[in-house]
C-alpha cells in the first residue's frame, strides 16, 4: 500500500488535516503503529494516545483536535478505517480465476457470469452459482444447492443438498450447513434416528465465522435472517430461525426451534435452549444460560438468565455468601448460648 492521505481520504469522504501529500505505508492499531502507518481513534478516552503514537496520520471524528499528527476527518473513524483494511485486504488476498481444471462441476450445475471456482471443488447436480461469485479449494456444494451472487466461499466448506444462500454471502473455512439436525427418539432403549428432511436458508449479506454449523431443518427450513453476522464455533439447531441484523458471538449453541427476533445479540458462549423466542433488539450477556423466552428490547444476563440488574443483584449476593455463612455461624452460637441458659433457668 502506497497512497496519498488525500487518496484514502476520497475514498471514505473524509477532510485532510495537514499534509495531503503524504505516503501512507500500512494500517495499524494506535499503540503498535510505526512510521508511515495510517491509524483511527474512535473513542475518546484514547486521546491521550495520539501525543505518543509513531503513527504519521490518523483517522479522527469530525471537529476532533489531532495536534501534530496529519488526520483525516470522518464521520465514523472506525467504520473509515474498517472500508480502508478490506480495500487492501481484496489487493492481497489471492483467489481462484476462472475454473480449475480440477474442479469437478456436474453437466447440469449452473454457473452465473464471472464465476470464480478453486481446486478440487466439487459442484453437484442441480446446483446453481450466482454472479461474480467466489469458491476457494476443496469445498463441496450439494445437489439442488443455491448460491447467489457476489458470494464469498472461502476453502474447505460444505454447503449441502438443497441449501440456499442469498447474495453477497461470506462463509469462512471449516464451516458446514445442511447437516442433519439432532432428532431422534428412544424406543424400546434404542436411540432411532428421526430423518431430516427440511433445508437451511441463508438470506442476502450473511457472514458466518469459521467451524459453525448450521443444521437442517426437520421440516421447512433453518433460516438466518438477512444482514446477520456469525461468529466462528457457533452451532445452530435444526428449524432456528434468526432475524436480521443479528450478531451471534463465538461459541454459542441454540438449540432446535428456537426464533431470534431482529436485532438480537447473543455473546460468547451463550446457550439457548429449544422451542422459545427472544424478542427483537435484545441482547444476552455472554456465558448466559436461557432457560425461557425473552421479551424484546432487553438485556439479560446469567444462569438462569434474568433481566440484568436483577441478574447483577443476584451477583452480589453470591459473592457475599462467604459473609452470609459467617453471620449464620456467629448467629447460631448465639442461639446455642441463649438455648442454654433457657435450659440452666428451667432447671434452677
Amino acid at each position: 500500500m502506497h497512497k496519498t492521505l488525500a487518496e484514502i481520504a476520497e475514498l471514505v469522504d473524509g477532510t485532510v488535516v495537514g499534509d495531503g501529500n503524504l505516503i501512507v505505508k500500512g494500517l495499524s492499531g494506535i499503540k503498535e503503529a510505526r512510521e508511515g502507518d495510517l491509524t483511527f481513534l474512535a473513542n475518546s478516552k484514547y486521546f491521550p494516545l495520539l501525543e505518543t503514537t509513531k503513527a504519521s496520520a490518523v483517522i479522527i471524528p469530525r471537529g476532533t483536535n489531532a495536534g501534530r499528527i496529519a488526520a483525516i476527518e470522518t464521520e465514523n473513524p472506525s467504520l473509515a478505517f474498517s472500508r480502508i483494511a478490506t480495500l487492501i485486504s481484496h489487493d492481497k488476498v489471492s483467489r481462484p480465476e476462472g475454473i480449475h481444471p480440477t474442479t469437478v462441476i456436474a453437466g447440469d450445475a449452473v454457473l452465473g457470469k464471472n464465476v470464480n471456482v478453486g481446486p478440487y471443488t466439487v459442484i453437484e447436480s442441480g446446483a446453481v452459482i450466482g454472479d461474480n461469485t467466489t469458491i476457494f479449494s476443496h469445498c463441496f456444494i450439494g445437489h439442488q444447492a443455491r448460491v447467489g451472487r457476489e458470494g464469498l466461499i472461502y476453502p474447505n466448506i460444505t454447503i449441502r443438498e438443497r441449501v440456499v444462500i442469498g447474495d453477497r454471502v461470506i462463509i469462512h473455512s471449516g464451516t458446514v450447513i445442511g447437516s442433519d439436525g439432532f432428532g431422534f427418539v428412544n424406543v424400546k432403549g434404542v436411540n432411532v434416528k428421526i430423518p431430516q428432511i427440511g433445508t437451511v436458508e441463508i438470506q442476502d449479506d450473511v457472514e458466518i465465522g469459521a467451524n459453525v454449523t448450521i443444521d437442517r431443518a426437520r421440516f421447512d427450513k433453518t433460516v438466518i435472517g438477512r444482514g446477520t453476522k456469525i461468529d466462528n464455533l457457533v452451532q445452530i439447531a435444526h428449524n432456528v430461525r434468526i432475524g436480521e441484523n443479528c450478531i451471534i458471538v463465538s461459541q454459542v449453541g441454540i438449540s432446535g426451534s428456537t426464533t431470534l427476533e431482529n436485532n438480537v445479540t447473543l455473546a460468547g458462549q451463550v446457550g439457548v435452549v429449544g422451542h422459545i423466542t427472544i424478542g427483537a433488539n435484545t441482547v444476552v450477556a455472554s456465558k448466559s444460560g436461557v432457560p425461557n423466552s425473552i421479551p424484546p428490547n432487553s438485556i439479560y444476563w446469567g444462569i438462569p438468565a434474568n433481566p440484568i440488574m436483577e441478574a447483577k443483584r443476584i451477583n452480589a449476593s453470591v459473592q457475599r455468601l462467604p459473609h452470609y455463612v459467617k453471620v449464620i455461624q456467629e448467629l447460631k452460637k448465639k442461639v446455642e448460648a441463649l438455648e442454654s441458659r433457657l435450659k440452666n433457668m428451667e432447671a434452677s
